[in-house]
């Protein structure tokens, strides 16, 4: 895909990531949108931010929560991420003050995701590039989403990225494979921190 935004606006997410975490975190205070916002970041977009924690055996994820549909302003549902990431993401206790030195930030810039549609259930595999493409998995009301990185970091092949997506939304790992199961694909722009509130980069496209 090509590139929806420039570094310029990546690195102003990630530095509006970065504030709004260690706002909400030290103070409880919740910022607003910045009034030099870049008029592209006003338009709707998906989005989700994730908290890094450095240790000795390497980054473990602390949180990771987002918006994948474009349902709003892309700087705003970066502000609500971040907060959700740091405090509401039911797998972790809140972030505390003292860990903000060793967290990374990252946000990633969704396209739309796309229903999947194909002749046979065992095509599937075949639609989804592991490298470029998230996954939304839904069952009735049953949901699951796995970014674009998540395959490569897990060195996953196409299948066992359904399978653990299947997993993500609270199913079994072949209910990919039910007439009844919607899969959906998306592609994102990742921008990151190198180092906790150091370098900002652009991942390899995705």
């Amino acid at each position: 895909m090509d590139y929806m935004y420039s570094e310029e606006e990546g690195e102003f997410l990630v530095k509006l990531a970065r504030a709004v975490v260690d706002t909400i975190v030290t103070t409880g205070e919740k910022l607003e949108i910045p009034p030099d916002t870049p008029e592209k970041l006003k338009e709707n977009s998906g989005v989700f931010v994730t908290l890094e924690k450095v240790t000795r055996a390497g980054p473990q994820l602390r949180g990771c929560i987002g918006r994948p549909y474009p349902e709003d302003q892309l700087v705003h549902a970066c502000i609500e991420s971040a907060i959700d990431a740091a405090l509401e993401d039911p797998r972790f206790a809140p972030v505390k003050p003292e860990e903000l030195e060793n967290i990374i930030i990252e946000v990633s810039v969704m396209t739309s995701p796309k229903l999947i549609k194909v002749k046979s259930i065992k095509d599937y595999p075949k639609e989804v590039t592991v490298g470029r493409d998230g996954l939304i998995v839904e069952h009735g009301w049953q949901k699951g989403l796995l970014l674009p990185q998540v395959a490569v970091e897990e060195k996953w092949n196409s299948t066992r990225f359904l399978e653990y997506c299947c997993l993500k939304a609270g199913l079994t790992p072949d209910m990919w494979m039910d007439s009844k199961t919607k899969i959906y694909k998306f592609q994102a722009e990742i921008f990151h921190e190198v180092t906790p509130r150091g370098i900002i980069e652009r991942m390899q496209e995705i």
